[in-house]
């Protein structure tokens, strides 16, 4: 029981930073939302996202960092959640190794 609800929380969070990032980003670049991981006490989510182009990666990690009060609040809002937990954004390098992989194995 208490997985499932660890779960909706963190498709939640993960529907919900999305559609923050698409109302503030500038269209220059395609930001993604990979996965949500939450700590077991519920206090702490780490965001996963990538960004197209990658030459564009570390100006978009920049952005949505100073972001992220707007961010915790948003998700407050318009989440029927309790508590909302501190949130962290990292640049998904687990998608980066598949796509990689990926090119590597059509060659």
């Amino acid at each position: 029981m208490a997985e499932l609800r660890h779960e909706k929380r963190n498709a939640l969070i993960k529907r919900m930073a999305a559609q923050f990032i698409e109302t503030i980003s500038n269209q220059t670049s395609m930001i993604t939302v990979t996965d949500v991981q939450m700590s077991d006490d519920l206090k702490k989510c780490a965001i996963f996202i990538t960004v197209f182009p990658d030459s564009k990666e570390s100006i978009v990690l920049d952005f949505v960092k100073r972001n992220l009060t707007e961010m915790r609040d948003y998700i407050r809002e318009h989440a029927k959640m309790g508590m909302v937990p501190f949130l962290d954004i990292q640049i998904d390098q687990g998608e980066k190794n598949r796509q990689k992989i990926e090119g590597l194995l059509r060659e």
